[in-house]
């Protein structure tokens, strides 16, 4: 298929939202181009499972499955569904006329050059973390930004968590289910968190508040897992250790969404807009799902189904504007 030739839906990334949307939009006929990204700005292919090595929430795997096996096994059933998949970043897109263009840049250098009927945005996003040398390399050892997730690891067993915003009170409230105890470290000395999470979390008697404290450093690098984190007190510079098995860092998560700035509608925190109640956003024929538009419950099987919802409606919107 020449790059000149318009396509009936490219989905930009390929986590588990634009996989689920290329399964569903291929099974449809709308013989989708999948985008699946390289590593600009953070978007990987098969997403943010690719950096989770065990996962036990995910529906129908009662045995545990990897992040990247199921990635795998998502990708190849898109690919046997009838997707075509391009391994490369998208450099550019344009929204401002139909059909759509996307630029790319693929693996071996090449850059592709596509038009689209509709445009499926699922480039999720990046967890936010502390930029620790030791924390880079404990990664998937009991460094985590997702208690929901890996929580479960780490059942009777003490744990940190690092944040002072609603994210952060939530995943310690979390913990604390789960857990022996739940140290709370945040850098100021108050939270910014909404006053009736932070009154739950000082309530709960196995969570343990630092204040005023930074992670200086996660230990157990040599041992290959978290044994503990290095805090300094930022009031007087002492710094002491805090032992635990895993470190959760909850300090946000930044949404990829800069190639659509200015393009379509974003909230203040920089996620895409979309009609509540559907995968639209403020350019019609151009929809998004999963992270990048949710910053609210940010789970692999909530994408999917986002993702699914898109390829249902852009499959809708072909069929009222002039069919596939």
């Amino acid at each position: 298929m020449s790059d000149a030739e318009v396509r009936n839906v490219i989905i930009i990334g390929s986590g588990p939202a634009g996989l689920t949307a290329a399964i569903y939009a291929a099974r449809a006929n709308l013989k989708p181009l999948c985008i699946e990204g390289f590593n600009a700005g953070g978007l990987v292919p098969g997403g943010q499972l690719m950096y989770t090595t065990e996962v036990e929430n995910y529906p129908g795997f009662p045995e545990k499955v990897t992040g990247q096996e199921l990635m795998q096994r998502f990708r190849d059933q898109a690919e046997h569904q009838g997707t075509e998949i391009i391994t490369g970043d998208v450099t550019k897109v344009d929204l401002s006329k139909r059909p759509f263009e996307v630029w790319a840049e693929d693996v071996e250098g090449n850059k592709p050059h596509f038009k689209a009927k509709t445009i499926i945005i699922a480039t999720g996003a990046r967890a936010n973390y502390l930029g620790l040398d030791s924390e880079e390399k404990l990664k998937n050892k009991g460094v985590s930004a997702c208690a929901v997730c890996d929580g479960a690891f780490f059942r009777n067993e003490p744990v940190v968590v690092v944040g002072g915003g609603d994210t952060a009170m939530e995943e310690a409230h979390y913990l604390t289910g789960l857990c022996s105890s739940v140290t709370l470290i945040h850098r100021r000395d108050e939270f910014r968190a909404s006053k009736s999470m932070q009154d739950r979390v000082k309530a709960n008697p196995k969570i343990k508040i630092l204040y005023s404290h930074a992670v200086d450093e996660v230990l157990g690098v040599a041992e290959d897992k978290v044994t503990g984190v290095r805090v300094k007190n930022l009031k007087n510079g002492e710094t002491n250790v805090v032992p635990c098995s895993a470190m959760f860092v909850a300090i946000g998560h930044t949404p990829l969404a800069d190639l659509f700035q200015g393009q379509i509608d974003l909230h203040d925190n920089g996620y895409i807009k979309t009609i509540p109640g559907t995968t639209q956003t403020s350019v019609s024929g151009c929809f998004a799902a999963g992270d990048v538009q949710d910053w609210t419950f940010r789970q692999a099987v909530t994408a999917a189904g986002s993702g699914c919802m898109a390829a249902l409606e852009a499959e809708r919107w072909l069929a009222a504007n002039g069919g596939h």
